[in-house]
């Protein structure tokens, strides 16, 4: 085909299509522009100075299936105060609204971790937006360090692993703090439990630290991937596509990021949804052993508060502490089958991994579901029900989160609000993840954080929190926290419910209903009244009759 020929197809295409284009509001300090489609064709986008193309997002292997969208690199310096030095490239994912005229404010969806990719989670999370995608475009970027943008990514075990600290529910995924993921490898949590080991185990794990950076030093130096470079390359993907204001929808960690983003740009944001929010004053790791002690101690109450579960395990706590000490004085190892393979392996299981793979049941009702059963069958000596089911239930959230951009967040934002807690030693998880956290963070080179960088977020920015009453990461009391500074905030507590809330119940809807009204205080949120606790699990088949 001819360009001329080509140009006139491409001109008909355009006048036949409908045109996306409303004139929008920049930040407070930038001048009016447009967020507008300026070319439509079977195999373009443009939008502003960008032009995307189709592509699948998602994550090949984990059991949900990509999904269309267009796509683009944009680049960003990677230190911003050497603006003509290196520069990396940032995948951005756009999913259409389903509207031939869509919303002129883009939803951005802020993932979890730190170590989330967006255009890789969010397919597993999509229905969650299909309200709101009636009559919005969806914005995904990989915040740099993750996916698609200069992740910083060595390996399995590279960076000792990435516990998830904000994760979206997930992708879930703010365990708050970055460790051993007691999921992700056949040695579940190795040696690392004998106390005698850990000093050995620790060193080692410096090691693969030294030997990460040195290969990632061709192409990245990790002190320039925490949260204030996150929100200067959000700020100049709006601008590139013309400026639009943007709804924000962060969950976990991307709570952080959406709070320290609206403060910065207040103009550029529309509103405000913070699923599983951290305070920005939080250090996370800080309390992460405390939080999980209460949620766990919470669903044994509730187990006990059952007649069918108090008379098949009894007291759920007390049964994790006897096994917990059983693996505190020697690890096991396990033969089991893979559920996926079905091919047979050995996993060695730790007190240490224990409370991991327990913390990471936690996040869900659903999975949390099957921890009396599964508990039952360790304090029996069977611990493949325990791992099998994580490996099913829980999923590989070494695969889903990167450890490296995890260590760069925490060590420049976290590292110094820790320290050793001699009340952590009496807890299921300890200190365990603070102690591997403050040892990598002499290793990992890290930035530092504005001066008010800790400071709440405040303004008249309508803003929607969601917390789960039995979220082991960041429970209800942090939202409520945050909402003390924002007037036109409301916080939607749901009952039985754990981490990651945007797809729960009638969630769907009435985020959608919220985007469209900006009105938190005027939503019937009674459906979420028939939100309810999750049966436990009687054995492997379920909960029964």
């Amino acid at each position: 085909m001819s360009v001329k020929l080509r140009r006139v197809l491409l001109l008909a295409l355009v006048l036949a299509s409908l045109t996306w284009s409303v004139l929008q509001q920049r930040s407070s300090h930038a001048p009016t522009a447009s967020w507008a489609v300026t070319a439509v064709a079977p195999d373009v986008l443009t939008l502003g100075t960008l032009t995307l193309e189709p592509c699948n997002i998602g994550k090949r292997g984990r059991g949900v299936p990509t999904l269309r969208a267009y796509c683009t690199a944009f680049a960003v310096p990677e230190d911003r105060r050497q603006p003509q030095g290196r520069r990396i490239r940032l995948r951005i994912a756009l999913v259409r609204a389903a509207a031939a005229e869509a919303d002129p404010d883009p939803v951005v969806f802020l993932d979890g971790g730190p170590g989330g990719a967006a255009s890789e989670d969010y397919p597993a999370i999509a229905g969650a937006f299909e309200p709101l995608r009636r009559r919005h475009a969806v914005l995904l970027i990989d915040q740099r360090g993750t996916g698609g943008s200069n992740a910083l990514d060595c390996g399995a075990g590279d960076t000792g692993g990435a516990g998830d600290t904000g994760g979206a529910g997930d992708t879930g995924r703010a365990g708050d703090t970055v460790g051993d993921d007691a999921t992700g490898s056949d040695s579940t949590g190795g040696d690392a439990a004998d106390g005698a080991a850990a000093p050995a185990a620790t060193a080692r794990a410096l090691q693969q630290l030294h030997a990460c950076l040195a290969r990632l030093e061709p192409r990245a130096a990790p002190q320039f991937y925490a949260t204030t470079d996150a929100v200067a390359d959000l700020e100049d993907v709006r601008r590139a596509l013309g400026a639009p204001r943007l709804d924000l929808i962060g969950v976990s960690y991307g709570t952080r990021v959406a709070q320290q983003y609206a403060r910065r740009y207040p103009g550029a944001v529309r509103a405000l949804i913070l699923d599983s929010a951290v305070p920005n004053g939080l250090s996370l790791g800080s309390e992460t052993a405390r939080n999980l002690e209460d949620t766990l101690r919470a669903l044994s109450e509730r187990c006990r508060a059952q007649r069918g579960c108090a008379e098949r395990f009894g007291d759920p706590y007390r049964t994790l502490q006897r096994v917990h000490a059983r693996l505190q004085a020697g690890a096991q190892t396990v033969e089991l089958r893979d559920p996926y393979t079905f091919q047979p392996q050995r996993r060695t299981i730790t007190a240490d991994s224990l409370a991991e793979l327990v913390r990471l049941y936690a996040y869900s009702p659903y999975t949390a579901a099957l921890l009396p059963y599964v508990l039952q069958e360790a304090d029996a000596g069977r611990y493949a029900a325990l791992l099998g089911q994580a490996r099913i239930a829980v999923g590989d959230v070494e695969a889903q989160l990167n450890g490296g951009m995890g260590l760069s967040v925490a060590c420049t934002e976290d590292a110094d609000g820790l320290h050793a807690d001699g009340a952590d030693a009496h807890t299921v998880l300890g200190d365990s993840l603070t102690q591997w956290l403050l040892s990598a963070c002499t290793v990992w080179p890290h930035g530092s954080r504005p001066a008010d960088f800790g400071a709440p977020l405040r303004g008249a920015v309508p803003v929607l929190i969601l917390a789960g009453e039995l979220d082991p990461v960041t429970p209800p009391r942090y939202g409520a926290a945050i909402l003390r500074t924002l007037p036109r905030g409301r916080l939607l507590r749901a009952a039985g419910q754990g981490h990651g809330l945007l797809g729960v119940g009638c969630m769907p809807r009435l985020l959608s209903e919220f985007i469209r009204t900006l009105d938190a205080a005027g939503l019937d949120a009674r459906c979420l009244e028939m939100l309810a606790p999750t049966p436990s699990f009687q054995d492997a088949n379920g909960a029964g009759p």
